[in-house]
C-alpha cells in the first residue's frame, strides 16, 4: 500500500508532499513519521515520541505498521530529512522523540533561557524586604504562609513560577509582591508589564489589581508605581497578523523590568519561547496559573512541566526561614528550576467543607471511587444528574438561564451581565446534542419561540455571544462576551470595559458564536456564581482530569454535573499528558543553542 491510501488530513498531505520535494527517494517510513508528527501537533504534543507507537499499527483499518523501536530509529537517522540537535534539517530525532525542526528548537531555548534566568540573582537587600513581607503579609496567619514565600522568591529572583488553584491568592500574592519588590533601594521605577493569553484574562488581572492595591498597606508612590493596565501576549509582543513573527525579540527586547504573566498554563510553547527571546536578560518574569487546569489549546505544556520537579533544598529552605521566618518544609527539588516554583495550597473561595473544594481534590488525586461516592453525597454545592436526557438538559437550562433573560429586558448592561454571570453551562466538546453548538441551537430556538422572534432572526435581546478572534482595532478579543441589549437606536451588543460598557452594532463585530453554553476551555480565567457542566453521552479523548477539574472549578457557589457515570470515571481516570521533553531538559544541564544554528534554522523559516 501507498501513503497516498492513509487516512490524512490536508495538513499532513502537505507537510508530506514538501519533504517528498526535498527528497523525491524518502522511505515510507519516513513520510508516515512525519505525518504522524503533524498528527501529534495536532493534539498538543510538541514531539512524536517513538516508543509510543514502535511496532504498531498507527492506521488500525489500514495494514501498514510501524517498525520495531532501534530498526525505527535507524531508519529515521539515515534519512537526509532527518538531523541530530542543531543540525539544519526539517525533521530532528533527539532523545527518542521526533520534532519538526522549530518546534525542537522552541524548546530548547526556551529550556537555556530559563535555566539562565533561574540561575540569574539580583542583589536584595533582605533586611527590607523582611519587613515589606512581615507589613504585607501580615493577613495571613497560615503556616508556612505560601504566598508570603512565593512572594519573597519572586523578589529574590529573576524567575518566579506561582501555581495555585482557585481561591489561593494568586492576585494577592502577585500586587504585593510587586509592592515589596518596589520598596526595594534602587527599584523605586522598574517598568512593569502586566499580560495574560487572553484579552478577557487580561482585563480581569488589570480589574483584580487596580482593586488589590487599593488596601494595600504602603506609601502612595508604591501605589502609583503599580501597573493598572494588562495586555494580550500577543499585543504585548507585536503579533503580525497572520506571520509567526513578532515584532520584539531578543534583537528588539521588551522595554521592562519585571513582566507578569497571569493564567499561564494557557501559553503554548511557541508563544513562551518568543516571550522569553522578547524578555531582557535583566529582567524578571513571574508566571502565575494552575498547573491542574488544561493546557493550551496549541502544542506543548509548558507550565505544568515547569512545575515539576519543585521543592526547597536544605539551603533555600534556610534562607527562606531567615528572610520570612517560615518554616519551610525540605524537599531535594529534581529540577534546576527547584526552588523557583511555589505552590499555593490554602484555598480561600472554598471553606474546609466545601463539596467542590472536595471534589476537586479528588479529582486531582485521580479517585474514581472518592469521587463518585461524593456526588452522591448530599452536598450543598454539588449536584448529579447520573441519567440526563437532552430534553431534562434543555429544560433545566430554560430555568437556569430564566433570570438572566429577564435582566436582559431591562436594558441595563450592568443588570444583564450581573445576571448571566450567575449562571453558566459548559460542555467537554463543541459538536453534538451534548455539545456547544447543539445546546445553542437547541435553547436559542426555544427563547426565540417564547419571545416571538423569526427563527431566521440572528440577532434578539438577550443574545450572549462570543468573540472568536482579536479584534484590536474595536478593542474585542478572542473570548470577550457580549450581550444583545435594546437602545433608542436598535439592538446594539453591550461588552464589558474598563469605563463602563460598549456599545457595538451587531453588524460591526468581529466572528462570533452565541454563548448560552461555552466549551471548558474557552471558560478557563472566568468564574460563576453558578455552574451546569455537560459531558458527553459517549466516550471521548477530550474527558480528562484537567477537563473535569477545570470545569467544576469555575464555581464559586454551586456545581451541577449531568454526565453518565462511566464518563466521570474516565474522565477522572484519564490524566492527559502531552509528549514533550523540557521537563527532562530542565532535569539536567542544557548545551546553548548555537548562534550558527539558529540563524541556520531561522534562514529555513523552521525559527522565528
Amino acid at each position: 500500500m501507498t501513503l497516498a491510501d492513509l487516512p490524512l488530513g490536508p495538513l499532513e498531505r502537505a507537510l508530506v508532499a514538501s519533504l517528498q520535494r526535498l527528497d523525491p527517494q524518502a522511505s515510507p517510513v519516513v513520510l508516515a513519521s512525519a505525518a504522524l508528527l503533524c498528527m501529534a501537533l495536532d493534539k498538543g504534543d510538541v514531539c512524536l515520541p517513538l516508543a509510543r507507537l514502535a511496532g504498531q499499527r498507527p492506521w488500525p483499518e489500514h495494514a501498514f505498521n510501524l517498525p520495531k523501536l532501534a530498526d525505527w530509529q535507524a531508519q529515521l537517522q539515515v534519512s537526509p530529512l532527518v538531523g541530530a540537535e542543531g543540525a539544519f534539517k526539517p525533521l530532528i530525532l533527539a532523545h527518542g522523540r521526533l520534532y519538526l525542526a522549530r518546534y525542537q528548537a522552541y524548546e530548547r531555548q526556551l529550556a537555556e533561557q530559563l535555566l539562565q534566568r533561574a540561575a540569574d540573582r539580583p542583589e536584595v537587600d533582605e533586611a527590607q524586604l523582611s519587613e515589606s513581607l512581615t507589613r504585607l503579609f501580615a493577613f495571613n496567619q497560615q503556616q508556612p504562609d505560601w504566598q508570603r514565600l512565593a512572594a519573597a522568591q519572586a523578589v529574590r529572583r529573576k524567575l518566579a513560577v506561582i501555581s495555585g488553584g482557585p481561591g489561593t491568592g494568586k492576585t494577592t500574592t502577585v500586587v504585593r509582591l510587586l509592592a515589596a519588590l518596589l520598596e526595594q533601594p534602587g527599584c523605586e521605577h522598574l517598568a512593569i508589564g502586566l499580560a495574560a493569553p487572553t484579552g478577557k484574562a487580561a482585563a480581569r488581572m488589570a480589574e483584580a489589581i487596580r482593586n488589590a492595591k487599593a488596601e494595600l498597606p504602603v506609601s502612595e508612590t508604591i501605589k502609583a508605581a503599580l501597573p493598572d493596565e494588562a495586555r494580550t501576549l500577543h499585543r504585548l509582543l507585536g503579533n503580525r497578523g497572520d506571520s509567526p513573527q513578532v515584532r520584539h525579540h531578543a534583537a528588539n527586547p521588551l522595554a521592562l523590568d519585571v513582566l507578569v504573566v497571569d493564567e499561564a498554563s494557557m501559553v503554548d510553547l511557541a508563544l513562551m519561547a518568543k516571550l522569553l527571546d522578547a524578555l531582557p536578560p535583566t529582567a524578571r518574569l513571574i508566571l502565575l496559573g494552575d498547573k491542574d487546569q488544561l493546557c493550551a489549546v496549541e502544542a506543548g505544556a509548558v507550565f505544568a512541566e515547569l512545575c515539576e520537579g519543585r521543592g526547597f533544598d536544605a539551603q533555600a529552605a534556610g534562607e527562606l526561614q531567615r528572610i520570612t521566618g517560615q518554616q519551610v518544609p525540605v524537599s531535594q527539588p529534581t529540577s534546576q528550576l527547584g526552588d523557583a516554583v511555589v505552590l499555593l495550597t490554602h484555598s480561600h473561595r472554598f471553606a474546609g467543607d466545601s463539596g467542590i473544594g472536595e471534589l476537586a481534590r479528588r479529582i486531582n488525586g485521580g479517585d474514581v471511587a472518592g469521587t463518585l461516592g461524593l456526588l452522591k453525597e448530599d452536598r450543598h454545592d454539588l449536584a448529579w444528574n447520573a441519567a440526563p436526557t437532552p430534553n431534562e438538559l434543555l429544560e433545566r437550562l430554560d430555568q437556569g438561564y430564566a433570570p438572566y433573560v429577564t435582566a436582559a429586558k431591562s436594558a441595563d448592561p450592568a443588570a444583564a451581565f450581573a445576571a448571566f454571570n450567575t449562571f453558566r453551562a459548559l460542555c467537554a466538546q463543541r459538536e453534538g446534542a451534548w455539545g456547544v453548538a447543539g445546546i445553542n441551537e437547541a435553547l436559542e430556538a426555544r427563547i426565540k419561540r417564547r419571545s416571538q422572534v423569526p427563527v431566521r432572526e440572528r440577532w434578539y435581546i438577550g443574545r450572549p455571544v462570543m468573540v472568536r478572534q482579536n479584534d484590536y482595532a474595536l478593542g474585542l478579543f478572542n473570548g470577550d462576551i457580549g450581550i444583545c441589549l435594546h437602545t433608542e437606536y436598535g439592538l446594539r451588543v453591550f461588552f464589558e470595559g474598563e469605563d463602563g460598557y460598549r456599545p457595538f452594532a451587531p453588524a460591526r463585530l468581529p466572528s462570533h458564536d452565541s454563548a448560552f453554553a461555552m466549551t471548558v476551555h474557552k471558560s478557563q480565567g472566568s468564574e460563576f456564581a453558578e455552574v451546569l457542566l455537560v459531558l458527553p453521552e459517549q466516550p471521548s479523548p477530550l474527558l480528562t482530569r484537567s477537563l473535569f477539574y477545570t470545569g467544576i472549578t469555575r464555581a464559586k457557589h454551586k456545581v451541577e454535573i449531568w454526565a453518565l457515570p462511566p464518563r466521570l470515571s474516565e474522565a477522572v481516570a484519564t490524566r492527559a499528558e502531552r509528549a514533550a521533553g523540557l521537563a527532562e531538559r530542565l532535569a539536567q544541564a542544557t548545551a546553548p543553542l548555537s548562534r550558527a544554528a539558529h540563524a541556520d534554522l531561522t534562514q529555513l523559516g523552521l525559527f522565528d
